[in-house]
């Protein structure tokens, strides 16, 4: 916790000191208002002031590089859990979009271009009836979207449905938001793979990837080793994750992964510590940068989902719009390369505002997008 004898700017600082973006752009702003309205000159930053600028710079141009965005357009998108309140809403007339139709050409004019599916359903009363998968991708085609995967369960006795779901929406990826297991043991783990492996394969037949999303548990240790409890049970790690074990059991050409950025950094904060053999506690922090850096390939998908720093909460974050948050999404993205093979869709548990205030899940969607396209790296010439 922050020591609250700290002086601190609260204009430009948050309360544990830090600088704040967003304050330290409203005071500059603010600052340059106040130096207007006295008479005394601005310096202005327009795009004209600084294209006038280049005409006679004899400099500019030498570096050899040029701006592009992080995040290529094609590859931005949304999970549509984030706007599920507005989905799954009744025909209303507060004059906020409903139902697929609507919130999806809402979501081509904020500028997404991908979509993920968090299931195939909207209100009845809509249509008089269910809306059907060939309905949807009809939407999606005329309003200029690509489905890019989607959140559903995964279960051999249905899979080659959810694969004719998949496939009439066009998607090149099917996954779940579930993990392969919640347990902490190898062997559970070692059963999941061999389904996993047979059902990505099944997938693959069909041009599509099978993919998995975590949440934090996913990445805390796996109990492999030790002396065993009255169950049998192994009671102490070697140090390695619950997924990171997965990976080496699942063949990378049928089993894929989606990381989910906050949650990710939650594993981080709260799954530091584990007891080795010997019984000694060990301390090894989650790293998710080289995580998916040392599997590149197998992370065609992320959850770009921001959080501020809480050290007071049980997770260490709290899920905010993107953009508003604490994780250096400039840095995970830019180290872990190959934009164009990622698509990125935002994703925020918390978007919608309940019957208070209906249309928040769509406004934060706007904003998210716009902070989303503003990341920028710069490239050779």
């Amino acid at each position: 916790m922050p020591d609250p004898q700290l002086s601190h700017d609260p204009v430009t600082q948050n309360s544990d000191g830090r600088l704040s973006r967003r304050k330290l752009l409203a005071a500059s702003a603010g600052a340059a208002a106040a130096i207007g309205a006295v008479g005394m000159p601005v310096l202005g930053t327009a795009a004209p002031a600084l294209g006038a600028t280049r005409k006679t710079d004899p400099d500019t141009g030498s570096s050899g590089l040029r701006a592009a965005p992080l995040i290529p357009g094609n590859n931005r998108g949304i999970i549509l859990y984030s706007v599920r309140d507005r989905i799954s809403a009744a025909p209303d007339d507060s004059g906020v979009p409903y139902g697929f139709e609507r919130v999806l050409a809402r979501l081509a004019e904020i500028g997404y271009k991908e979509i993920e599916f968090a299931g195939f359903t909207q209100n009845t009363n809509i249509l008089g009836r269910q809306i059907t998968p060939a309905e949807i991708r009809k939407i999606l085609d005329d309003n200029g979207l690509v489905a890019n995967g989607c959140h559903v369960s995964i279960n051999p006795s249905t899979f080659q449905q959810q694969l004719d779901i998949a496939e009439t929406l066009g998607m090149k990826n099917l996954g779940t938001g579930s993990a392969p297991t919640n347990s902490a043991y190898k062997a559970d783990w070692d059963a999941q793979a061999d389904i996993w492996n047979e059902l990505g394969r099944q997938a693959r037949s069909r041009g599509m990837r099978l993919y998995t999303h975590n949440h934090d548990a996913e990445y805390n240790f796996l109990i492999d080793s030790g002396p065993r409890n009255s169950a049998g049970q192994q009671t102490r790690s070697s140090g390695i994750r619950r997924l990171e074990y997965f990976f080496g059991q699942t063949d990378p050409r049928y089993v894929f992964f989606e990381m989910d950025i906050y949650w990710a950094y939650v594993a981080r904060f709260k799954h530091q510590k584990f007891i080795n053999p010997n019984g000694v506690e060990k301390t090894s922090l989650f790293d998710p940068i080289l995580t998916v850096a040392d599997r590149s390939r197998r992370f065609p998908l992320f959850h770009a989902k921001d959080g501020a720093r809480r050290p007071d909460l049980a997770n260490g974050h709290e899920m905010t719009p993107f953009g508003e948050g604490d994780i250096n999404f400039q840095q995970f993205f830019q180290t872990i390369g190959e934009r164009h093979f990622r698509s990125a869709n935002w994703e925020m548990d918390t978007a919608p505002g309940g019957s208070e205030n209906q249309g928040q899940s769509l406004a934060i969607a706007a904003t998210s997008y716009q902070n989303l396209s503003d990341l920028t790296i710069y490239l050779p010439k």
